[in-house]
């Protein structure tokens, strides 16, 4: 305890130097968290993106002797082209599935007057995509039956787009739109949380029937097939199941409908973002050392001021370890004191920055209690030498010290 009121009274009568000393530490500890808790948003944000919807999957076609990447499952046409009486016996004899929806999918632009967004995904949508998705609509309404049987030329966009052409989501209702070189009447706006990036930034999506779309293109109706479950934690076997019953139905001796699978996927990404973190995270790190070093320096410094002081403490009985403890004591307690003061900065800026990037980042439990211990860490290994040489000093010639 005397060590510790010692090193704690130290550190009060040179404020200034104190905080300067732990400059260093504190910046390396915010710099490393905020990267870790940015970088784990980032990676949660694309996982979410890849996985998607958990109570959705997709059932795709793959040819004999292919290995298709389910992120490019639209790409393979079946032989036998997909009918939907096959999918509505697909929900009725599959336990743990009660509804489906197929999508088809364009890429091109959108405009208002003078006003153009570019490389929208346009996605043409059967009617049950609507309920199984959940779409929170942000102003007027998603597509409804009436849409699809009299091939209304409607179109629901997201947020993304409405921005870009109109001031307000609500100023974009029943405004004319040109899609490709077919005009469209907005009669919905919702809010899209699968944004992707692209060489324009992000890319919007807007929603149509994919009768009118297919109509339009002289594209098929059916590109991509989904099923919803009720099962979610049983979602891969249910997939499964679904697809071989598809297969059954169709009959094509040249392939078979398989689940998509996104685990070999989502590896990757964390892969890819594991060992940008790391990296980052090292080079962030690497201010740590710095102000490791800075400790070093200044207990070097406090040494050679309180020498006299050392000497009469061992002239009064103090031990090479009471003397030793008493300064790695007041090195630590530099660096957990930066640690804990860039540790609080990190987690109040984390929120917003991640805000605004559209990510949920926070810090982890386990960062902020590692953050601590490398902080201690720190102060234990550059404070050694220091406290060491303090440890060694003759009291007669530290006595006689001026």
């Amino acid at each position: 305890m005397e060590n510790w009121k010692f090193a704690l009274s130290s550190i009060r009568s040179h404020k200034m130097r104190s905080f300067l000393t732990m400059l260093g530490i504190i910046i390396g500890v915010a710099a490393v968290v905020l990267i870790m808790g940015l970088g784990n948003g980032m990676r949660q944000s694309v996982t979410d993106s890849v996985t998607g919807d958990k109570d959705i999957v997709q059932v795709y076609y793959e040819a004999k002797g292919e290995e298709l990447d389910p992120a490019y499952a639209d790409l393979a046409k079946p032989t036998k082209p997909v009918k939907e009486v096959w999918l509505e016996q697909v929900v009725r004899q599959t336990p743990g599935v009660d509804s489906y929806f197929v999508t088809n999918n364009l890429t091109t632009s959108i405009s208002l007057q003078k006003k153009t967004v570019k490389n929208v995904n346009i996605t043409g949508a059967s009617q049950g995509y609507f309920k199984a998705k959940k779409l929170e609509m942000l102003t007027g309404r998603s597509l409804q039956d009436n849409d699809y049987k009299t091939f209304s030329r409607v179109v629901v966009i997201d947020q993304l787009v409405a921005k870009k052409l109109f001031e307000t989501t609500d100023d974009a209702l029943n405004q004319v739109i040109t899609i490709g070189n077919n005009d469209y009447r907005v009669v919905g706006v919702y809010k899209n949380k699968d944004t992707a990036i692209g060489a324009y930034g992000e890319i919007g999506t807007a929603l149509v029937a994919n009768t009118q779309l297919a109509a339009e293109n002289n594209t098929d109706a059916i590109g991509q097939i989904f099923f919803h479950v009720t099962d979610v934690q049983n979602s891969s076997a249910i997939a499964k199941e679904a697809a071989k019953q598809l297969t059954q139905l169709s009959q094509d001796d040249n392939g078979q409908y398989k689940a998509a699978d996104m685990s070999a996927t989502l590896n990757q990404v964390n892969t890819i973002f594991g060992t940008i973190t790391t990296v980052v995270g090292a080079i962030a790190g690497i201010s740590l050392l710095v102000g490791g070093i800075g400790v070093m320096n200044i207990m070097l410094v406090s040494v050679t001021e309180r020498t006299r002081e050392i000497g009469l403490r061992k002239a009064l009985g103090a031990t090479r370890r009471k003397i030793l403890t008493q300064f790695l004591i007041e090195s630590m307690v530099l660096t957990i004191l930066g640690g804990l003061i860039g540790l609080g900065f990190a987690a109040l800026v984390v929120g917003p920055i991640g805000s605004a990037m559209d990510l949920k980042a926070s810090v982890s439990i386990g960062v902020a209690i590692g953050s601590i211990a490398f902080s201690a860490a720190v102060g234990i290994i550059f404070g050694l030498l220091p406290a060491n040489k303090a440890s060694k000093l003759d009291p007669i010639e530290a006595l006689r010290y001026d």
